[in-house]
Formats: C-alpha cells, structure tokens, sequence
C-alpha cells in the first residue's frame, strides 16, 4: 500500500520575503522537510519542476504582464498544487504586481488561503496598493492566531510607519507621533519574538531616531541587532539585506568609515532595483531628522545618492 501523500505548501528556489531575508528553499526542503516527512511514514509532494522553471524565466524579466501570461499559460488556479500556487503569488510580488497577489489569494481554496505565508503576503500587497486599513486588519488577525513573529509584525510594523510618514507629510504631529510610537512597539515585538531576525530590530531603532528626543533604548539595541545580523552573515551566504542592516547601523552610529564598508558590499549585493532604493529611502529619512536637529552630514547624503544611482 503507498505512503498517504504529504503536499508541501512552499515555494522554489531562492526567495527574498518581505523583510528582506533570503530563504533557499529548496535546501530546506531537500535536506529537512522531505526527510522528516518521509520519516512519519509519508510521501511529500511539490510542484512539477517544468512550472518551477516556467515562473523563474518569468520572473526574471522583472515585468508583470510576462508573469501574468506564464500564470495564464499554467491553467485554471483549481487545478494547480500547493506549491505552484505559492510560487505565483511570490512570483507577482517579485516583480511588485501587487493587485495580481490580492487577486489570486481570492482564488485560492481556503486551507491555503489562511495559511500564514498567505496571509503575510496578502496584508503585504494590500498595503503596497495603499488598503492600509484591510491590510492591518489581515495583519493583527495573523498575530492574534500564530503569535508575533519578526515577518508579521514587520510587516505591520510597515504598515505604521507608513502612515507615520503621511501624518508628518500633512504636519499633522499628534498623528505622527501615535504612528511612530506604535511603528517602534511594533517592531519590537516582532524582534524580542526573534532575537535571530535583525529586520525588525533595525527598523525598531531607524525610527527612535526620530523621536523627540531620540529614543535611548536605541543605544542598547544598536549591537543586539549588529549580533544578530553577524552570526547570520557568519552563517554563510550573505545577501543585501544583511549588508544593507550594517551599512544603517554604521550611519546610525555614525560611523562614516563603516559605512562606508558596508555600502561598497551592499551594492555588489544588490538583485532588485527596490532593494537599495528602499535602504536610501531611510537613509534620506535619517539624513532629514538630524538636519532638523541642525546636524549636516554629507557623507550620509554622498551614501544615499549611492544608493539611488
């Protein structure tokens, strides 16, 4: 009698998630998850490895409607694997079709469609498309059943930040305020869930820069979150986002000559044209803050354009 089959609900090769961390799944399926599902006594199953190959090519033309037609091309959602369907919804964000992930999650049957991973994109690709009230509802619903985690609470965390960022633009200052509060107690959270995932750390510290005066809990959390960054790193097979966490931790401490380090290998790093445009992004935020204060350093803009070029 065959082994009950095992379908594995995960996507191919090497993945960036939302928080910047790059996950190889297929080592983590080869040499951890088939094993131990075969060793309960079941047959693991993944998508077939032509589909894999269809949506990477897609992929890497970096344009939405190539990746719409390889989704077309692939058949009617109901009729594709656990692993295929996962793969397409990354495959849509990678090249930021945000309204096509929304989409498909709709499609999907429900077993997948409330999984963590699915729901951490969804409440991602809402609020990239500006929902920001459905997206945070996703988001708090995820943490209400699973826990924190540094991947949802960074993402809602995002989420805060975001509209901390639109309450400053409007001068509205007792709305940014809440925001920026409720940003940093976020990324908090998903941090001390995870003291290994340095993205909500250094987010948690980018912003009590901009508290009035900045937060001094920032000072303790500064090398917590350069640890966790450098055992990742010693780890093996480093990607931006590390070099990009050090290359902000430098500017935080204001370290020029690290900085500068760090940015040289962040760039050598870079895969996606959104990668260094989101590290300048904070750097520009952290240059305008202490401008504000009546610090100018040029070297930390000279380090932003770097990144924008």
């Amino acid at each position: 009698m065959p082994a009950p089959l095992c379908v594995v609900l995960m996507p191919y090769g090497r993945q960036t998630l939302p928080s910047g961390v790059t996950v190889d799944f297929d080592t983590a399926y080869r040499d951890t998850i088939a094993p131990a599902i075969i060793g309960a006594g079941l047959d693991p199953v993944r998508a077939a490895e032509d589909t894999r190959q269809t949506l990477e090519a897609a992929r890497s033309t970096h344009d939405p409607a190539r990746v719409r037609e390889a989704a077309a091309a692939l058949g009617p959602v109901e009729t594709l694997d656990a692993g295929t369907l996962v793969d397409l919804l990354l495959s849509h964000r990678a090249v930021k079709d945000h309204a096509a992930m929304v989409d498909l999650v709709g499609q999907l049957p429900e077993p997948i469609a409330q999984t963590r991973l699915v729901q951490e994109q969804l409440g991602f690709a809402l609020n990239r498309l500006g929902r920001r009230d459905e997206a945070e509802a996703v988001l708090q619903a995820v943490i209400a059943r699973h826990g924190p985690s540094g991947e949802s609470n960074g993402l809602l965390g995002r989420i805060h930040k975001d509209r901390w960022e639109a309450a400053v633009q409007a001068a509205d200052s007792v709305a940014a305020q809440q925001w920026l509060d409720k940003a940093i107690t976020t990324y908090l959270q998903g941090f001390e869930a995870d003291w290994r995932d340095a993205y909500p750390g250094i987010n948690a510290v980018t912003l009590m820069e901009f508290t009035t005066p900045p937060d001094p809990r920032r000072l303790a959390l500064l090398p917590v979150v350069a640890y966790a960054v450098e055992r990742r790193i010693a780890a093996g097979a480093p990607d931006y986002w590390d070099h990009a966490t050090l290359l902000e931790l430098a500017v935080l401490r204001e370290d020029e000559a690290a900085a500068a380090r760090h940015l040289a290998d962040a760039l050598a790093a870079v895969r996606e044209p959104w990668e260094p445009e989101t590290t300048a992004r904070n750097l520009g935020l952290i240059r305008a803050a202490r401008a504000a204060r009546g610090v100018v350093q040029d070297w930390l803009g000279a380090t932003e354009a770097a990144l924008r070029r």
